[in-house]
Order: structure tokens, then sequence, then C-alpha cells
């Protein structure tokens, strides 16, 4: 990763907004990568923003079970920019679902090379 870089993880409950308070906080500290996730709740969805210094901000909405909601104008706009050609809509689809910022977060989101990952999945 990065020699010298620290890495921290914060689970925080708060109200509705929280998230974007969160991440527009963050966001004048441009050398940082971070992700804020703000779950659904009953009636409202959730978000997802992810920062690079590289890449900037990113956000997306989510549903209750975590996925990306990609709104339907922004699905019509890559099939308008893409035209016939599936290589560009292919594009235009990671850029929407946000792959250039996962792919430079990934690293990062373990502790350290040697720790276990340990999936936990919150069922019923």
């Amino acid at each position: 990763m990065l020699p010298g870089a620290h890495r921290t993880e914060y689970v925080w409950e708060g109200p509705r907004g929280t998230g974007a308070v969160l991440a527009s906080a963050l966001r004048g500290w441009e050398h940082l990568r971070y992700e804020v996730t703000e779950d659904a709740g009953l009636g409202t969805d959730g978000g997802r923003w992810m920062h690079t210094p590289d890449l900037g901000v990113f956000f997306a909405q989510t549903d209750t079970a975590g996925n990306m909601v990609v709104p339907e104008d922004r699905i019509r706009a890559a099939m308008e920019s893409a035209g016939s050609d599936a290589f560009e809509l292919h594009r235009e689809l990671r850029l929407t679902l946000g792959q250039a910022w996962d792919e430079e977060l990934e690293p990062f989101r373990y502790a350290g090379e040697d720790s276990p990952v340990i999936w936990l999945h919150k069922v019923g």
C-alpha cells in the first residue's frame, strides 16, 4: 500500500443525512482515501460515498440490501452516449457503478496484509 499510511474504521449511528455530513466534512482533506456508508432505513434509501485523491468523490444511492441503485436516467444517458458501441457502454456502466473507486480503495479495505478477512452476514 502506502508506506507511513494509517487506516481506521469507525462504525457510527446517527439521524438520516449524517453520511452526507460526514462525507462533506472529509472532502476538504484531498489527500485522504475514504468511504462513508449510510444504511437504508424504513422508507429511505441509503448512500455510499467514496473518495480518492486521484478520482475525487463518487456517490451512489443504496437499497436495503446494500446494492447500488442506478437511476433510470443515468442508464439512459449511458446508452445514449454509447450508441451502438458495446465497449463504450461497458465503460459508461463501469463509471456509473464507481468501479474505478472500488478498484483503488480495495487494497485499503483490509487492516493489513496478514490480517484474515472475516465476512459477516446479517440474516433476519
